[in-house]
């Protein structure tokens, strides 16, 4: 094995590319839909249709922003926001309802919402925002929609939660999937008959669950039965079956933000999938009614909440409710009411306290301003879009004037009161491990009386935990000097961590958005997964001329290594699906492979593609150890993603190199086919840092611009850039120590490049 650099730990954003995609669910971009229907009836058809209860469509044609799709399916969607008696209805849009595999960006079916009970036209695209910050979520911007010639007006354009959602999110598609949708009625015969709550058990019967759920799996039900059985009857156990930390990122979001149209409080808007590691992982959706334009309590006939109820809803809602065990057995236990309570602060603190939520809407409301004013069918004025983003207009309450109020309550709350643990100086030994080996993690934490550390030696396993140790005898120093370490086994390939410590009254995680973000350390084999293109449209192309998917393997050691008997995949379940036929590759060498399912041309082509959508791949020995796995989410035209620098670095986005040097963000060029006015903020590199860091951004044309630094409390600590730049690629090198605000301290520090009326950010870590 070579000797390596010294690699620093990364903070790794689990759902975050190093290159925003921009695209069909970009915010800036307001996309044209143009549906053409045969029929002159085509609105009294989709009445009939959405009256009939089914999933019939009307076969017409889309013109999406330019392009032309045949024989798409429509029917209109919703439940309160759908009216035969209303011009604009929300539509469903289903491009591959008829061809197969036809697509607008690997998306094949489009949800266009209405924006009814939304003055502000903001809180679906808004609010999805900040929730990917923390759990998966589905991408939201806007559309104009017209039909057969005439505007219908701008429509909140939703990502379907579907495979494709799924496969980026969960790496599997074919796993229980349930959409939870109560419909009123009695139970059926044998059934409890159970106040309408949300996760009840209701026994072994599946009928007695399909008034609830609806199976969007070819199968299922037994999963789902035994999660409730275990939610309910053995909730000890519940962490085998509940993906326990995306659930508390979503009772936190929902009550946060008064989404009282949510699983919280009522038994519809959310979706449940069990990934491969058999824990149902919860999915939020529908958040049209969000902050509080929804203000019920248990349902649209039950007590109506004013804005100062609303303000003081009570954080720890349905906490004793029986018929709630989604939030009463969860929270009963005293640990996971504090991290409840800790990733509430985060999010508050994150988005609301320091002001960004404001700053985000207001730049949101001026993308749509133009287009809000022509549309022909909003249900509020154009004065009632300018106002409700801090007041309260026909009967919906203002964004800002419920938030801020909120904010204000619950840091007064007992459960936001005492000392939260302060975790710093996270530290790993060996920095860069070999497989199978042992890996020391240890951290400076103070105000904690316990601390543990989550970890995972594959993204797609479920986090292990363990205790950390202040006692002189786990590589932490002397005993009670607040140094906590523990050691771990790793695997094949890169692991995965994040802190939490706690004490009586509050507790903290490290990263704060754990597990969304994560702690990454590199296990570095003798031969790794270095690179590789799953949308290759004009890149690069195999002996016989076709611009098929490759990957790319690297050999980190000092010898040539015979390759022959070893296996290469993309599906766990079958992981010996290609084997490499008598192959060697050289020392610090690279070999290509093109995964083109093709196996039968000349050189190394194995029987399996790469799914543009996102999925893994894996690379295993001759006795099928794992030597290496990659798991990817949805990919960018002709932009591959490789290790920087070869054989160890982290996986970023970049110009493809296949059988050559990997470059990284600032030396290649990462976007292509800039439009006007567009811009690209690259991942500053290194990342972590000590003290100096590169920014660098792209234009599309000459610009003003600013780039400026803040730190977690939006606090401004330098402005890095600021003027008027030409087109094309620029650079700013940031001295975390060599500046008028240095002696900085380590932490996350964002910077935020503005264009115009558009900004984007990025995080990055200073490291001492």
């Amino acid at each position: 094995m070579k000797n390596f650099l010294s690699i620093a730990l990364l903070l790794i954003l689990g759902v975050l590319p190093a290159v925003c995609r921009a695209g069909f669910y970009d915010i800036n971009t307001i996309n044209s839909i143009e549906l053409i229907f045969v029929e002159d009836n085509w609105d009294e058809i989709l009445d009939m249709l959405c009256a009939a209860g089914d999933e019939e469509r009307l076969i017409g044609r889309a013109i999406i922003n330019g392009v032309e799709y045949d024989s798409v399916g429509v029917r209109y969607k919703g439940n309160s926001s759908y009216s035969p008696e209303r011009m604009k209805n929300p539509f469903n849009i289903k491009l591959d309802h008829v061809i197969e595999g036809q697509e607008i960006e690997g998306y094949g079916t489009l949800k266009l919402s209405n924006l009814f009970m939304d003055p502000s036209f903001l809180r679906e695209a808004l609010t999805y925002e900040i929730a990917r910050q923390y759990l998966p979520a589905s991408r939201a911007n806007y559309a104009n929609v017209s039909v057969n010639g005439n505007l219908y007006g701008l429509f909140s354009n939703v990502q379907a939660v579907d495979g494709a959602f799924l496969d980026e999110h969960f790496h599997s598609d074919d796993n229980p999937f349930f959409k939870g949708e109560f419909e009123p009625g009695p139970p059926q015969p044998g059934c409890p008959n159970v106040p309408p709550g949300v996760w009840q058990y209701l026994g072994l019967d599946s009928t007695c669950y399909m008034s609830f759920y609806e199976l969007r799996s070819d199968q299922g039900w037994s999963e789902l039965i035994g999660f409730l059985d275990i939610l309910n009857n053995v909730t000890e156990e519940i962490d085998r079956v509940l993906n326990l930390d995306g659930h508390l990122w979503m009772l936190a979001f929902d009550n946060l933000l008064v989404n009282l149209d949510s699983p919280i409080n009522i038994s519809h808007n959310f979706y449940l999938y069990r990934n491969s590691a058999q824990l149902f992982n919860p999915i939020i959706w529908d958040l049209n009614q969000n902050i509080g334009s929804f203000p019920h309590l248990g349902g649209p006939q039950g007590q109506p909440l004013n804005l100062e109820q609303m303000q003081q809803l009570d954080p720890f809602l349905n906490l004793y409710a029986y018929d709630y065990p989604l939030i009463s057995a969860i929270l009963a236990d005293p640990t996971r009411n504090r991290m409840y309570i800790a990733h509430m602060r985060t999010i508050l603190e994150e988005n609301i306290a320091n002001g960004s939520f404001l700053t985000r809407a207001l730049e949101i409301q001026s993308i749509i301003d133009a287009d809000v004013q022509a549309d022909p069918y909003k249900f509020y004025t154009y004065n009632d879009f300018i106002a409700n983003l801090e007041s309260g207009v026909a009967g919906v309450v203002g964004l800002t004037e419920l938030l801020e109020g909120r904010v204000d309550f619950l840091l007064n709350q007992e459960a936001f009161q005492g000392d939260q643990p302060l975790i710093e100086q996270v530290t790993t030994l060996p920095e860069v491990p070999v497989p199978y080996t042992q890996l020391w993690i240890t951290a400076q934490v103070t105000a904690a009386e316990t601390v543990h550390l989550h970890y995972r030696n594959s993204p797609t396993e479920a986090f292990t935990v363990t205790p950390m140790f202040d006692d002189g005898q786990h590589n932490d120093g002397a005993g009670n000097d607040g140094v906590f370490g523990a050691v771990i086994q790793v695997g094949a390939t890169t692991c995965h961590f994040y802190l939490y410590a706690e004490n009586s009254d509050l507790g903290r995680f490290s990263p704060e958005r754990a597990a969304t973000e994560y702690y990454s350390i590199a296990v570095v084999g003798d031969v790794v997964i270095n690179e590789f293109l799953a949308l290759n449209d004009s890149c690069y192309a195999d002996q016989d001329g076709e611009y098929d998917d490759w990957l790319e393997l690297y050999n980190n050691s000092d010898s040539a290594i015979n390759l022959t008997g070893y296996y290469l995949s993309d599906d766990d379940s079958d992981p010996t699906q290609w084997s490499f036929p008598d192959t060697s590759i050289a020392p610090g060498g690279f070999l290509l492979i093109w995964a083109d399912e093709d196996p039968e041309q000349e050189g190394l082509h194995t029987n399996f593609k790469l799914s543009g959508s996102g999925e893994m791949i894996i690379f295993l020995s001759p006795q099928e150890e794992v030597m290496d796995e990659v798991v990817f989410g949805v990919q960018v035209i002709d932009i591959s993603e490789g290790r920087f620098p070869d054989g160890t670095g982290d996986f970023i986005q970049m110009t493809p190199t296949p059988g050559a040097t990997n470059l990284n963000g600032v030396e290649a060029t990462l976007a292509t086919n800039l439009q006007p006015n567009r811009f690209t903020l690259l991942q500053n590199y290194p990342n972590p840092f000590n003290p100096a860091t590169t920014i660098s951004w792209q234009l599309a044309a000459p610009a003003w611009i600013s780039l400026t630094l803040f730190n977690t409390l939006g606090e401004q600590v330098a402005i890095l850039a600021s003027g008027y730049y030409t087109a094309g690629q620029h650079f700013a090198v940031w001295d975390g120590g060599n500046t008028s605000e240095n002696n900085l301290s380590s932490g996350i520090y964002f910077y935020t490049l503005r264009v115009g009326e558009s900004s984007e950010s990025r995080k990055m870590l200073l490291v001492r």
